[in-house]
Formats: structure tokens, sequence, C-alpha cells
């Protein structure tokens, strides 16, 4: 309904940009047109993807061991705020600046730059996901391929048919899992850490309905049907 789409453009989103592998660099620039969010804050040298795309950042945030130093001397002459740590912390830079980001009380935080070749880099990212929910906020990590998040109550994910979806137990049990327009449906069932049987799903319809009764579940979806990262197939 058009009244569902002028809420969905209206919520309040903030861009984090992590250090990472960013994806397709006109994805991002499109999707930074597109969602028109209300700050982009870098972690560190995530900055240097924000020069890439001519966006000037609202705040770098981290303690500035990966961002080149005429990048950050030059964002401080266009009055972009700074906020270095130092680099004994406990937090990684992308904490720092997810924290930054929550207290803007967005709707949403889309984080991006947080996956790639570093295995304990995104894990570590998708543990902060839960962050959010603390909060009511929807944070999660997009590159171009996909985006990835949690999810502890109904949802309901709008797409496209063929897109693949993947539902991965982060609590030791999930229950009362329904699924609905999915190749694979589930109606009030139990998912199991360590069982990945909801990994590689399909849309079938162009919104899926995701209903659990207690637990968390990871969810992973792809926006191009067949399509995944290096070429890789489901």
């Amino acid at each position: 309904m058009d009244e569902s789409k002028d809420v969905v453009e209206t919520v309040k989103k903030i861009f984090v940009v992590a250090g990472g592998e960013l994806g397709g660099r006109e994805f991002f620039r499109l999707k930074l047109a597109e969602t028109a969010p209300e700050a982009v804050i870098c972690a560190d040298g995530g900055a240097r993807h924000l020069e890439a795309v001519g966006r000037i950042p609202d705040l770098v945030i981290g303690d500035m061991d990966s961002i080149d130093p005429g990048t950050l001397r030059r964002y401080e002459e266009l009055g972009c705020r700074i906020v270095r740590h130092a680099r004994s912390k406990d937090e990684t830079d992308t904490e720092l600046a997810l924290q930054e980001a929550l207290r803007l009380e967005p709707a949403e935080v889309w984080i991006w730059g947080a996956m790639g070749k570093r295995l304990d880099h995104t894990l570590a990212n998708i543990f902060l996901l839960s962050r959010g929910m603390k909060q009511a906020v929807l944070v999660k990590l997009v590159d171009q391929w996909c985006e990835v998040f949690m999810i502890a109550r109904k949802t309901v994910m709008e797409g496209e048919k063929g897109q693949t979806v993947s539902l991965l137990p982060v609590t030791p049990k999930v229950t009362g899992v329904t699924l609905s327009g999915f190749e694979y449906p589930l109606k009030n069932s139990e998912m199991e850490m360590g069982y990945p049987y909801g990994v590689s799903n399909r849309l079938i319809e162009n919104r899926g309905v995701i209903e659990i009764g207690s637990g968390l579940l990871l969810a992973i979806r792809y926006f191009q049907p067949d399509v995944f990262p290096e070429g890789e197939e489901g």
C-alpha cells in the first residue's frame, strides 16, 4: 500500500561505515542517495569509503590507526567531527561508531564495510546486531550482495520472488517458528543451534512472514536471486 511505503521512506536511518570491504561502490552511492540517512558515521578507516563517493562524514570515530592522516586532516578542515580513542580500548571502532549512532535514536542503523575476509571481524560485527534490539532499533550489516540482521519477533520481509533467505538460530533454541511465503514453510516449529537447516530457503512471494515465539534468529537475505559473492551458488 502507498501509505506503508510512505512510512518506510520516512523512517530515520543512520549509516555506519566500517573499515572492511565495502562491496560495490556504486551500490553504496545509490543507497546513500535513495535512503538519505540522517547521519553517516565512519569507524576509523571506513572514512576512505566516503572519500571515494564524495560524501563528507558527520563523524569519524576510533583510534585513528588505519585512516590516512591526510584524509583525516581534510575532514577536520571541512568541519567533520572527530572523536579519537586510545588504541588500548575494549571496544572495536565499529562498536564505538554504533554506540554513537544509537545515541541519535534512529529506527534503523545500516552498517557498511562490516563483512569481508577477516572472519573474526565479521563475527564481531554480527554479534553487534543484538545491541540495537535493546533499544528496539533494527541494526543490519549491508553490502551489495546481502543484508544481515536479527529477528526476535514477527517480521515481514518485503522482497522479490526467488531471493535466498537463510535463518540461523543464535540462541540455544528458537521456538514457535512459523514461515509463510517461503519455499520451505514452517508452522510452530523449533530450531536448535548447531543444526543449520534454515540455510538457503527462498521467497516464493514478494513478501515473507517470519514469526517466532522465543529466541533469536539471524537472517541473511541475498538481494539478487541466485547471485552470490564470487559467483558462488547456494
